[in-house]
């Protein structure tokens, strides 16, 4: 196949990063919703199983195969589709942005996964209230130590530099994340700068969660 092809759900965060970095590269891509909720789940079917038997989102159906994993997935982009460029021009800015990356992907979004409060609930039976307070502890926990390199590093408009970067891609879906969790990024003032700057930018628009064509509006 010619055509980029990802399977997505409106509210997922690392479908949502997958859809900044191939907006911000002005890809064309077909998109196909995999409903993560309904009917116990789409990405559970057999046929998702067949392209991801990891039944997770996001996959990118492509002339190389079927990728998963959105950070795999945006650095293949990024290789394969390299202008405009999400990673810097040098190697310590590209460890960087990285390293910030990194903080969402591996070490908030996956505790506040619904496949890990699932489990608290069911298996540990934490209440729902405690279930909202895990939330937003991991997500605080995580902004706040975002916030502190942004502190520590060169000034710019975007994580780092004057550039929408990967960086960027992944911090964004963490503070939609922030907003549903009730975590006021009142409390990070780098960190709600960059979003609105982000936020003012058409590919960030566009792939918004509430522009997808599954949202739930």
């Amino acid at each position: 196949m010619s055509r980029l092809r990802l399977y997505s759900y409106w509210r997922s965060s690392a479908s949502h990063r997958v859809r900044i970095a191939l907006q911000l590269k002005g890809l064309d891509y077909e998109y196909v919703a995999v409903h993560l909720a309904a009917d116990g789940g789409a990405q559970y079917s057999a046929a998702y199983r067949a392209l991801n038997p990891q039944s997770r989102v996001p996959a990118l159906e492509t002339a190389d195969g079927v990728l998963t994993q959105s950070m795999a997935i945006m650095e293949w982009l990024e290789e394969t589709y390299p202008d405009p460029p999400l990673l810097p021009a040098t190697a310590a800015e590209r460890a960087r942005v990285r390293a910030m990356a990194q903080i969402m992907v591996a070490d908030v979004q996956p505790l506040q996964n619904v496949s890990v409060t699932n489990y608290l609930h069911e298996k540990l039976h934490v209440d729902d209230a405690a279930i909202e307070a895990w939330r937003r502890a991991w997500v605080g926990r995580g902004l706040a130590a975002l916030e502190e390199m942004l502190e520590r590093s060169a000034p710019g408009e975007f994580c780092v530099g004057a550039h929408p970067t990967l960086a960027d891609a992944c911090l964004l879906p963490q503070c939609a994340s922030a907003h549903r969790f009730g975590v006021e990024l009142g409390a990070y003032p780098r960190i709600a700068r960059i979003e609105r700057a982000c936020n003012a930018i058409g590919a960030f628009q566009r792939a918004a969660p509430a522009q997808q064509p599954d949202a739930v509006r």
